[in-house]
């Protein structure tokens, strides 16, 4: 029998391993297509190896956008019951306001001492305060993105508790608004002059609307977890045939661009159209079974190595993604030492792609491990003003982490 003094203790929810490898294979799967973008750039662009190179970039494109998914459903996960948002701001701006600041402060010191072409001592601060604006540098556009996201996320929410018995009908107009953009972003805003434009609407690639449509996916899966899963289960075979067919379609969607369209480079592997909404959006939902798998295979027998791996890596995911720059550069600097030709470069991905890799995660654990270099990568071993019942970091389990917990 309870007594006053007592409360019934909160039951926690399930851990939800499949995010674990989710936030994995979107992360490097961003290392890899940065990865190839590196070795293209040290090919002779009329050659067939950089052709194929170009040509097989939309497919593996889709980690953009899995990120966006991955925002949020991780925020609906551990705020979507909360009302504080005060706290919820000044936790969220500080977890990613000063990794944001401080990576581009540290790799633009790193890249004017490089002499890197657009860096110097004399126009340093005004270079170092556009990054900061525009998020236009060492593909920070993510991190000034998901900034925005937090000044829109409680009318995420408020959104979805509205609207508590229309969440189908929420998906599926976002859906279509976002079909719309990308049909008007393609075919519409090339021929429109946006000189007089407002920056933050021409460069729409930083702009939170831009990724709506996977934000509020992410938020639906969140809530509506099981029956999204029951989905997938359900439908896994078409779903997957689907997926590869336009995985592969890409590659005559790139040719298509080029050849008929007209477009560059550029355009033509762009993540913002109608085609690539669909690819995306699949290719979410696949890497949402291939993640059940996993967590599967965890709960009845896996290798340690794997688990540990996996566990470890997600848990730096974020910090991977902000020192990615770091191993790409030191990989162009070696790639432009050797004089070897095309194909050889092209045999050698594996192995650039596995040195960026350790690289990265080398860089993002130590920080994780090290203090006060936490703070780097959004996982500060300090934390200032800490209050009881905060939530320390992004868990996919829902339960609130008191000051007494590790």
């Amino acid at each position: 029998m309870l007594t006053n003094t007592q409360t019934t203790p909160k039951k926690k929810r399930p851990y939800l391993y499949e995010v674990d490898l989710m936030r994995i294979f979107f992360i490097f799967g961003v290392l890899l297509n940065h990865t190839t973008t590196t070795f293209a750039a040290q090919m002779a662009s009329s050659g067939w190896p950089h052709l194929l190179l170009n040509s097989t970039h939309l497919m593996i494109h889709f980690t953009r956008m899995g990120f966006m998914f991955m925002t949020g459903l991780v925020l609906t996960l551990n705020y979507y019951h909360r009302n504080s948002w005060s706290s919820f701001f000044k936790k969220r701006f500080a977890g990613s306001g000063w990794p944001y600041l401080l990576w581009n402060l540290v790799l633009m010191i790193f890249a004017t001492l490089l002499l890197l072409p657009g860096f110097s001592w004399a126009n340093f601060g005004s270079t170092y305060l556009s990054a900061i604006l525009h998020g236009d540098q060492f593909y920070m556009y993510y991190i000034l993105v998901t900034l925005q996201l937090y000044l829109l996320f409680s009318l995420i929410v408020k959104l979805f508790k509205h609207w508590s018995h229309a969440h189908n009908r929420i998906l599926l107009i976002s859906f279509l608004i976002q079909l719309g953009l990308m049909f008007a972003i393609k075919y519409g805003l090339p021929h429109v002059d946006r000189s007089n434009w407002l920056w933050w609407f021409r460069a729409y690639g930083v702009n939170v609307f831009t990724y709506q449509f996977y934000f509020i996916f992410g938020a639906y899966t969140s809530l509506h977890y099981q029956e999204v899963n029951d989905f997938i289960q359900r439908h896994i075979k078409p779903i997957a045939a689907v997926t590869l067919t336009l995985g592969l379609g890409t590659i005559a969607y790139y040719a298509w661009n080029r050849g008929i369209l007209g477009l560059t480079h550029t355009a033509a592997v762009s993540p913002h159209q109608p085609y690539m909404l669909v690819y995306d959006s699949l290719m979410i939902v696949f890497v949402f079974w291939i993640g059940k798998c996993y967590a599967y295979w965890r709960q009845y027998g896996i290798w340690n190595w794997f688990e540990k791996f996996v566990r470890n890596g997600a848990k730096v995911s974020f910090g991977i993604y902000l020192d990615q720059t770091i191993g790409l550069t030191i990989l162009s600097g070696l790639l432009s030492l050797i004089n070897i030709p095309d194909w050889a470069l092209l045999l050698l991905i594996p192995l650039g792609y596995i040195f960026v890799i350790a690289i990265s995660f080398g860089i993002a654990w130590f920080c994780y491990r090290v203090a006060p270099f936490g703070i780097l990568i959004g996982r500060p071993q300090v934390h200032l003003f800490k209050k009881k019942g905060m939530v320390l970091h992004d868990h996919t389990n829902k339960a609130i982490i008191t000051t007494t917990e590790k």
